[in-house]
């Protein structure tokens, strides 16, 4: 989520294999250089790729036509980090993919990428497998991978450029509630970082399953849908002249 106060970035932990599969890997990279700049990386799909493909920006990549070895800690701009990820994600699909496709296993993969270095603007990047990426932009300031749809409908209604970071926050963590209670595949513990614009530093934190504030905001958000659901009228044309709903049986 990028705001004007700056830049919130959450992942869960979970991957599955299947219902009988599931384990817990850490999704949400941070690379920090204080007070120069901060980078964090959200993975989504084949861990194998994923993994690999962050292993080869940490040891440093030659982009074609460059002699430089360059990584996240020495690239001059973050609009060059999400190149050079890119292309880090590319080159590991196309190496790994016949393999697995082989075993029919996904090969899907991708990534957020956003932070800020020091001079430049504070920016979110959504990297595809293949290489390419869009830009977060003011229009909509969020970007999400991995699993989109029963969260997404809380961020598309609330989440506004100049929302407050700590609102931001809480509408994200939100978002999470609503998607781990449809989907098994997605589970805490959740890893975040909040970075706020110009600061060029990020803070960190785990959520775990028992956190109290997330099980409190799950509870209240339960409760908020309850009571707003049955706030609002019913269709007209199911009530009789009473204002009760009307009911047919059908023997």
């Amino acid at each position: 989520m990028l705001v004007n106060d700056g830049l919130a970035m959450i992942a869960d932990t979970r991957t599955n294999a299947g219902v009988d599969n599931i384990s817990s890997y850490k999704k949400l990279h941070v690379t920090e250089v204080p007070g120069e700049r901060i980078i964090s990386i959200c993975t989504a799909g084949n861990l194998s790729v994923t993994q690999t493909a962050l292993a080869m920006v940490a040891e440093g990549i030659k982009m074609p036509g460059h002699d430089d070895i360059e990584t996240l800690e020495n690239t001059p701009s973050l609009f060059r980090a999400a190149q050079l990820v890119g292309y880090a994600l590319n080159q590991v699909r196309k190496e790994i993919a016949p393999s697995l496709e082989a075993d029919s296993l996904r090969v899907s993969a991708s990534m957020l990428l956003g932070g800020q270095i020091r001079g430049g603007k504070m920016g979110l990047y959504l990297i595809y497998a293949q290489g390419n990426f869009i830009q977060c932009s003011a229009d909509t300031p969020y970007m999400q991978i991995g699993e989109l749809k029963y969260g997404k409908p809380i961020l598309d209604r609330a989440l506004r450029p100049d929302t407050p970071m700590a609102e931001a926050v809480k509408l994200g963590l939100i978002s999470f509630d609503s998607t781990i209670r449809s989907n098994v595949a997605v589970g805490a513990p959740f890893d975040m970082v909040v970075i706020k614009r110009d600061s060029v530093h990020g803070e960190q934190r785990r959520i775990e399953v028992d956190d109290p504030y997330f099980k409190d905001l799950g509870r209240r958000w339960s409760e908020a849908l309850a009571n707003a659901h049955r706030a609002m009228p019913a269709p007209p044309w199911l009530e009789d002249n009473s204002g009760r709903p009307q009911i047919s049986v059908v023997g």
